[in-house]
């Protein structure tokens, strides 16, 4: 099925971050578009405040007989109602990557791949293109600063998207122009090793079309073996890295991201100083170091990371924009099994903060049944950080930090799941 063929898509799971861009361009292309989710949130009432239809409740009665083609999000388990009622009728249904693929590879396809920084990296290139006046069409990861949404229509052959590695998503794309960050042991539930996720990658790398080019830290260790013998251009862009840059993210990382968005946009012909103003002018994205406000006196952050290396990214970050302030990182975990499988990494990463409270695992998925719980990863970190604390309650975080933050501290809130709640109502 190609998007001309398509009058009417049901999207089950609309309102998570990729289906709520994807919903948006279909209805940019002039396209019906309802969706359902199991709860209401800021997105979906943009949504239904933008003409699509959203339905509260999941049942079958949702698949009415002029729909076309049913998305879903992984997140739905294949006994879903929605689903069935599909087959049932006969309607198509595919998952959220092969109904982006659908569409962004008709286009000259930009894809943005790697462990960390996708999303940042993104939503700086699509700001570059901008300014060069390529008009690209976009979907990324969040919501960009710059226009609160995360769609951008476009009316160039450019197109913009990210490529998520879990499960191979990523291989339902055909880049003309690869962007790998970076690569690392991550989405150790589906990948049995490094070399399993880099095998990955290179399936990806190999899906550039003739004529292509990837940008990619050639040095990068984990990104090297990838590369080797793919027969694609490669762009190193590590050459386009400039501390002189004056971007509003702090953080080396922030960066590097810039280098590699740098590194593309001067792939398809953007000059030096467009690509250099649009940088300095990004204004970040939602929910990757987003300043809410302030607590007692001290700057609350708001911050997506749940790896590793992205807390670790994030606190050097932060003491480089509060250079002498106490570190207090309030962190939920994002899946136990993840948490088992970097206990020590995590360990590490963590201790970092001046002061640390975990809150329980999120489970974004409903096999993840094993692994570490926050309690018994906060009393191995108590062994090397005696200023760690287990509180389950985000009412009992907030009531804590309410009573203990001063004007000398900065409060960062992370992790990918519920978490973003705490750090609005620690301000409010």
């Amino acid at each position: 099925m190609k998007l001309a063929d398509i009058q009417h898509v049901h999207m089950v799971g609309i309102g998570g971050i990729g289906m709520s861009g994807l919903a948006r361009l279909y209805l940019h292309e002039g396209k019906e578009v309802s969706g359902s989710d199991s709860v209401p949130s800021g997105i979906t009432v943009a949504l239904e405040r933008e003409g699509i239809r959203f339905c509260l409740e999941q049942v079958a009665g949702n698949i009415s007989d002029d729909v076309d083609l049913v998305v879903y999000t992984e997140a739905i388990p294949k006994d879903h109602p929605e689903l069935l009622a599909a087959g049932e009728k006969g309607i198509e249904t595919i998952n959220y990557f092969e109904a982006l693929g659908m569409v962004a590879n008709e286009y000259y396809l930009i894809a943005v791949a790697g462990s960390h920084g996708k999303t940042t990296t993104t939503a700086m290139l699509i700001d570059i293109l901008e300014e060069g006046s390529l008009d690209p069409t976009a979907i990324v990861g969040s919501l960009r600063t710059r226009t609160h949404s995360n769609f951008r229509a476009g009316k160039s052959k450019y197109f913009i998207a990210e490529a998520c590695e879990y499960r191979r998503d990523f291989l339902s794309l055909t880049p003309d122009l690869l962007v790998i960050t970076n690569i690392e042991a991550e989405h150790l539930d589906y990948y049995k090793d490094l070399q399993d996720v880099q095998n990955g990658f290179r399936e990806l790398g190999s899906r550039v079309r003739e004529g292509g080019n990837i940008i990619a830290r050639t040095s990068d260790p984990n990104v090297a073996p990838v590369l080797d013998g793919l027969g694609v251009e490669v762009v190193d862009y590590k050459k386009y890295f400039d501390p002189s840059l004056q971007l509003t993210q702090p953080g080396l990382h922030n960066q590097l991201n810039a280098a590699a968005a740098a590194a593309a946009a001067a792939t398809l012909g953007v000059s030096t100083p467009v690509i250099r103003e649009a940088l300095e002018n990004f204004a970040g994205t939602w929910r990757r170091f987003e300043y809410k406000g302030e607590l007692n006196g001290a700057p609350v952050y708001d911050d997506y990371g749940h790896h590793p290396s992205e807390i670790v990214a994030t606190l050097t970050g932060a003491r480089e924009r509060h250079p002498g302030a106490r570190i207090v990182l309030v962190f939920q975990p994002h899946l136990a099994s993840r948490t088992a499988k970097l206990k020590d990494d995590f360990i590490t990463a963590l201790s970092q903060a001046d002061r640390l409270i975990l809150t329980d695992a999120y489970a974004a998925r409903k096999q993840d049944t094993e692994g570490l719980e926050s309690k018994a990863l906060a009393e191995m970190i108590q062994r090397v950080h005696t200023d760690t604390r287990h509180i389950e309650s985000f009412d009992a975080i907030a009531a804590v930090l309410k009573s203990g933050v001063t004007k000398d501290d900065v409060v960062i809130i992370m992790g990918a799941g519920t978490i973003t709640k705490l750090a609005t109502q620690v301000i409010v």
